[in-house]
C-alpha cells in the first residue's frame, strides 16, 4: 500500500526525481510478484514434488515386501546397523543377527535393528525387503508424500518471495548509490565557494 500511495502521491509532485518514482514503481511491481508469482511458484512446485513422490510410493509399494525376521542370536555391541527407522519404525537400536524369508522364497539371515528393546532367541519382528530379499526403508506413506509436497511447495513459495524482494532491495541500492554519485558531483561542480577570492564574502 505504501508503494501505491508513492506512485500517486509522486505522480504530480514537482520535486520529484526520477529515481523516486523508480523506487515506488519497483516496489508496487515486487508486491504484485510477491502476490501472485510467488503463490503460484510454491503450489507448481508441491504439485510437482506430490507427483513425482506419489510416483515413487507406488514403485516401492510394488517391489517392497514385508516379511517376518526370527531373532537367532544378539549381535555385538559394535555391529553396523542401519537407523532403525528405516526398517522398522522404532526408537530401539538392538542390533540382532536374524533369519527371514524374501518373497521369492528365498531364505536370508544379518544384522538388524531389532524393535525390542532386550530381543531374545526366536522373538520376530517384522522388517521391509526388496524382490530379493535384501532389508530396505518402508514405503513412502501417502500422507507423508502429501506432507512433504505442502512443505517444499510453501518452501518454495517463500524462496520466490525472498528472491524478488532481494532482487529489489539490489536494485533500490544501485539507484541510491547512483543518486548519491550525481549530487556528489553537482555539489563539486556548484557547492558553496565561502572564503575564496571573488566570491564576494
Amino acid at each position: 500500500m505504501r508503494a501505491v500511495r508513492g506512485v500517486w502521491r509522486w505522480r504530480g509532485n514537482p520535486l520529484r526525481r526520477r529515481t523516486d518514482l523508480a523506487e515506488a514503481w519497483l516496489a508496487l511491481m515486487a508486491l504484485v510478484l510477491i502476490v501472485l508469482v510467488a503463490p503460484l511458484v510454491g503450489v507448481v512446485c508441491g504439485v510437482l514434488t506430490d507427483t513425482s513422490l506419489r510416483e515413487a510410493a507406488a514403485e516401492q509399494r510394488l517391489h517392497r515386501h514385508q516379511t517376518t525376521a526370527v531373532v537367532m542370536r544378539p549381535a555385538g555391541p559394535r555391529a553396523k546397523v542401519p537407523e532403525p527407522d528405516e526398517w522398522t519404525g522404532r526408537d530401539s537400536r538392538t542390533p540382532v543377527v536374524a533369519n527371514w524369508t524374501a518373497y521369492d522364497g528365498s531364505w536370508h539371515s544379518g544384522t538388524l535393528a531389532s524393535p525390542q528393546r532386550t530381543p531374545v532367541v526366536g522373538a520376530t519382528f517384522r522388517i521391509w525387503t526388496d524382490d530379493h530379499g535384501s532389508p530396505v526403508p518402508r514405503p513412502i506413506d501417502v500422507a507423508a508424500a502429501d506432507t512433504h509436497a505442502v512443505f517444499s511447495g510453501i518452501c518454495a513459495a517463500a524462496a520466490a518471495g525472498g528472491l524478488i524482494e532481494g532482487a529489489r532491495r539490489l536494485i533500490v541500492w544501485r539507484l541510491i548509490r547512483r543518486r548519491y554519485e550525481r549530487l556528489d558531483r553537482a555539489w563539486a561542480r556548484c557547492g558553496p565557494d565561502w572564503g575564496r577570492t571573488g566570491a564576494g564574502s
